[in-house]
């Protein structure tokens, strides 16, 4: 294996890391907490719900990586995913980020050194793969963190999302 073949394959490492091995988890973990009341609620005209929440991030993934970088036709209807106010089962949220995995899984597995470099037009902005993976990285982190903030709000709950690690550890 070449530098530049290792070079992606911890890139994509990375990218699996902190999709499917964090955040995914962490908003499935949140999910279970939740009702669906509570899924669905909306604080202000200017919230989201965490339900809607979940469908955005279905739709903007799915457009970034499976359509963006993947090749498969663009199906997103972004004004859905806001104007959707349930109750829509949390089973069936659960179930679309877990196909959703899937998708992409096999797309990330496919991506060569020389792709990263390759520039794809997505949501009108012309982007390079390798950024797309950023965008799509720190988009997921920071809904992620929204409905996190949003369960532990409503529910007065720890999440523990580091369990018992001592995160005070300098070596």
């Amino acid at each position: 294996m070449n530098l530049s073949e290792k070079i992606t394959q911890s890139i994509i490492s990375d990218i699996k890391q902190r999709l499917f091995e964090e955040s995914f988890p962490r908003i499935i973990q949140c999910l279970n907490q939740l009702d669906e009341d509570q899924i669905w609620l909306r604080k202000n005209q200017c919230s989201n719900s965490v339900g809607n929440l979940v469908l955005h991030l279905c739709g903007n993934i799915r457009q970034y990586i499976i359509s963006g970088i993947g090749g498969r036709n663009d199906i997103r209807q972004r004004d859905l995913e806001f104007s959707t106010v349930g109750p829509l089962e949390k089973k069936i949220l659960i179930k679309k980020l877990s196909q959703l995995e899937l998708e992409v899984l096999e797309v990330l597995n496919r991506i060569l050194p020389s792709d990263l470099i390759l520039v794809k037009k997505v949501q009108g902005f012309s982007l390079n793969v390798c950024s797309i993976l950023i965008h799509v990285t720190e988009h997921l982190s920071y809904h992620t963190g929204q409905i996190a903030f949003f369960t532990k709000q409503e529910n007065n709950v720890d999440l523990k999302f580091y369990g018992d690690l001592d995160l005070n550890i300098t070596d």
